[in-house]
Parts: structure tokens; C-alpha cells; sequence
């Protein structure tokens, strides 16, 4: 922990997993947070009031109950799934029960192009909108979302829509390693689009998935670091898009053959040798939910490091019900660099969406969304908001 406290010195960092009863108790009635062992924060940050120490509970008794859920949550989710599949596989109930009594029962595979997630057999939609060509404005953000939608199946389901539905180049999909989950636990895939003029990279990084507790967790985590001259940033996604135990942010990574990929600095270095390539080409970020954070906040990686080239080929930001990322003065940051670099950043946000309501908000805590979002309701009629959502308190 002291590396990370070389990277930043102000944060909070929420330990779950070490938590017991009396601690919490503790939390709850005493403002001294230095004899807690699953809080660390700098000395002068130990005595926050009451209405943060309630947020911090509520936040680790969250995290706590969804620890002891991970492994049940896998096992629902992967039947759910299985099921889902065998009844696809086999033409329905009725063929499934003929199959199962012939013995020609079809068991499907879960990393072949026709193995659906749970997310894709809710919305079985893969082709794009033809009513929504490349000179359209809505092209960028309508392709922007079946990318987001497409990004939770697996490496052959989404290299066969890329290619035999949208006719565009499947360019990869990579599994990138949490240095401190010590897992391979972010996902993200890039095509390219050779109809579009200039040309488009899209990258879509994976978001929260139903029946992944740890996916969960990071969006109801309340920790943060303070970044010098950026602002206060959400320290799950950080973590999950490629920040360094030892290191924090270096602007380069050792990169050795053994090393396992990290998402920032392996897209990164992807899209500098793809843009060298096609100096016309421009690319494009998207996700939904966690992976409109680590979309988003790819981009401010690439502002700390200055790196202008590639900020002069990005086109826009799309997120879909992206959770929040940063404080108010992250946003300011964020929205100066955006105008800078002439990129255009738009939040859509559905109906009453949990996940673009956390982390929490309220004048206790810091985290804000920033830029205009592109509110839809129970009817699917849009409009801009630029305030705040509203939420529904925690606090009694």
C-alpha cells in the first residue's frame, strides 16, 4: 500500500473483504476511523461525520454481501445461460424435449459463435440500423451502441457479427489482467469501419455483467484517489482499466513477453500502430455501464500523458448507462480537455437506470456526472438534461 500512497496523497480506500461486525458498529458510532482496519485514508481525513460514515457502511455492507453471493450468482447465471442456449440450440421446448428423447440433444458451446449471453438473449438484435448511414450524425452513436451491446458475448459471437452482419474488420478481443484483482477481468474488443469516411476504429469495452459480483462491487465502491491538477477519481475502475499496484500511472509499462496486458497501455499501443497506418482514420470509445467509466476515463489517461496524437483522432465518447467517475473538479478537468481536443462526449441514460445513479450523490460524497446526457424514459422519448439525476436518498 505505501507505492500507492506515493501515487496520491489524499484517497480512501475501502477494504472489504477484512471487515467484521464490531467494525461496522464502530464505523457507525465513532468518527475515529484510524483503529478500523479495512479503511485507510490520510491522518487528517480520519474523522469524517456522520452522513459519510452511513455512505461508507452502506457501501461496504453492499460489497460484503456480494462476496458471500459471487460464487451463487456464477453458478444462477450460468445455468440461466445454459438454459437459454439449450432451448436456441434445439429449436425450442417442444424440439428440445423430441432431441432429448431421441438422444440427438444439441449441448451448445459456450465459446462458439452461436453461444448467446444473458444480455444478447433479452435483446437477440445484432444488425445495425440501415436506416442510418455514415453521413448520418446518429451513425457514430448508433454504431457506438450495438458495439457497447455486442462487447458481453463472447470472441467468436462478436467476430461473426462484425463480419458477416456489419461487414466491417474485427481487428481483436482481449481478456487485460487487474493488477490487483490479480485476474484477467476487463474485456474490450476493436473493430474497424471502412464505410465510414474517414475511416472509424471503434473500441468497446465490457461493462457490469448481470451475474458478476465482483462487476457489481466496483460500482458500489466509494473509494477514490486524488489525482495532482486532475481531481478525485473513482479507484475500481482505475484499477480495472490498467493502474499499476506499484506504480500508479506511469506513462510506460515494461513490456515483457510474459507480462499480462493491461487494458489502457495495450489499446493504447494498439490504436498508435492502426493510426500510423491510416492517417485519415479517427476512433471511437464506447461501453455500457463499467464500460463507459473505463471509456471515459481512458481518455483522461491519455490527457495525463499528453498524448496528443491520438487525441487529435479521437472522434467521440458514447456511454450508455455509465456510472460516475470522478468529482466535480475530475468533470471540470474532463470538459476543458474534451473542447480542447474538439471531442465529442455524450452520456445516454435510460429511464431509472441504477447504475448511472452510482456512486452516490449527494453533498456528503463527491462523485458528478459531467457534459450533457441524453435522458430516455419508460417511453423511449429523449431529451437533454444537464443537471444531475436525481436519486432516491440513502441517508433515512
Amino acid at each position: 500500500m505505501a507505492n500507492e500512497k506515493q501515487f496520491c496523497h489524499d484517497y480512501l480506500f475501502l477494504k472489504p473483504k477484512e471487515v467484521g461486525f464490531v467494525d461496522l458498529i464502530l464505523l457507525l458510532f465513532y468518527s475515529n476511523l484510524e483503529k478500523l482496519g479495512f479503511i485507510e485514508c490520510p491522518e487528517d481525513s480520519r474523522h469524517p461525520n456522520f452522513r459519510r460514515r452511513w455512505l461508507i457502511f452502506v457501501s461496504v455492507v453492499a460489497q460484503k454481501c456480494l462476496g458471500f453471493l459471487r460464487k451463487p450468482m456464477a453458478a444462477v447465471g450460468y445455468l440461466i445461460e445454459l438454459w437459454l442456449n439449450l432451448l436456441s440450440s434445439n429449436g425450442g421446448l417442444l424440439m428440445l424435449l423430441i432431441n432429448l428423447l431421441k438422444g440427438n440433444l444439441v449441448i451448445p458451446d459456450r465459446s462458439s459463435a452461436k453461444f448467446t449471453s444473458f444480455l444478447g438473449n433479452i435483446d437477440r438484435r445484432v444488425d445495425l440500423d440501415r436506416s442510418i448511414q455514415p453521413n448520418d450524425r446518429r451513425y457514430y452513436p448508433s454504431l457506438s451502441l450495438m458495439a457497447a451491446k455486442l462487447s458481453y458475448e463472447n470472441e467468436a459471437f462478436i467476430n461473426n457479427v462484425v463480419k458477416d452482419h456489419w461487414k466491417m474488420e474485427f481487428l481483436g478481443f482481449v481478456n487485460f489482467w487487474n493488477d490487483f484483482q490479480k485476474s484477467y477481468s476487463t474485456q474490450a474488443f476493436l473493430l474497424r469501419d471502412t464505410k465510414a469516411n474517414p475511416n472509424v476504429i471503434v473500441v468497446a469495452f465490457r461493462g457490469t455483467e448481470p451475474f458478476n459480483a465482483d462487476d457489481w462491487s466496483v460500482d458500489l465502491d466509494v473509494s477514490w484517489y486524488k489525482v495532482t491538477n486532475v481531481g478525485k477519481v473513482h479507484k475500481g475502475f482505475m484499477k480495472a482499466l490498467g493502474l499499476q499496484e506499484n506504480h500508479g500511472w506511469p506513462k510506460e509499462v515494461d513490456r515483457l513477453s510474459d507480462q499480462p496486458p493491461f487494458a489502457y497501455y495495450t489499446i493504447r499501443q494498439m490504436l498508435k500502430e492502426i493510426l500510423q497506418k491510416n492517417k485519415e482514420a479517427k476512433f471511437i470509445l464506447t461501453g455500457h455501464s463499467l464500460g463507459g467509466a473505463l471509456a471515459i476515463l481512458f481518455v483522461s489517461v491519455l490527457v495525463l500523458h499528453e498524448e496528443t496524437l491520438l487525441l487529435d483522432r479521437l472522434e467521440g465518447v458514447y456511454t450508455f448507462g455509465q456510472p460516475r467517475v470522478g468529482d466535480e473538479q475530475f468533470g471540470e478537468y474532463m470538459k476543458e480537455n474534451l473542447n480542447k481536443y474538439d471531442v465529442n462526449y455524450r452520456r445516454y441514460v435510460y429511464c431509472n437506470d441504477l447504475v448511472p445513479r452510482l456512486p452516490y450523490d449527494d453533498k456528503t460524497l463527491f462523485f458528478k456526472h459531467f457534459g450533457p446526457c441524453l435522458y430516455f424514459n419508460s417511453c423511449y422519448q429523449g431529451k437533454v438534461r444537464r443537471c444531475p439525476l436525481d436519486i432516491i436518498s440513502l441517508l433515512f
